[in-house]
């Protein structure tokens, strides 16, 4: 996994930990504000980003998922389950994929960012 994202486990809950401020995302998220400009990349858009990617290409990720967006990071979190550990991997792949991959983001952007509520 790479130096921008965790997963953390505990008792309660799977928690899957975006550090936006790392060097690889916070380039991405200057881009992204090039291309879209109210998509100001902090924690609460990288949330709506996200949701509005999941709702297209991975809904099941959205089930039971709780967020905690800040000005530096992102987290989003499940309880704790098996079946929701399987989901927060997949949902941490995916923003890997998304950030290692970051022309999938600005393809978006450029069609369909004006259609993304921003924050």
């Amino acid at each position: 996994m790479k130096e921008y994202l965790n997963i953390d486990k505990s008792e309660d809950s799977i928690s899957i930990c975006f550090y936006i401020e790392q060097e690889k995302p916070f380039s991405v998220g200057e881009k992204m504000n090039e291309i879209c400009e109210d998509a100001y990349m902090n924690g609460y858009n990288w949330e709506t980003f996200f949701n509005y990617y999941l709702k297209k290409k991975a809904p099941t990720l959205l089930k039971n998922l709780d967020t905690d967006p800040e000005a530096g990071m992102y987290v989003a979190y499940y309880d704790f389950s098996a079946k929701n550990e399987k989901k927060a991997k997949k949902f941490a792949a995916l923003i890997e994929d998304l950030i290692e991959n970051e022309d999938k983001i600005y393809r978006i952007l450029r069609k369909k960012g004006h259609k993304i509520e921003w924050d």
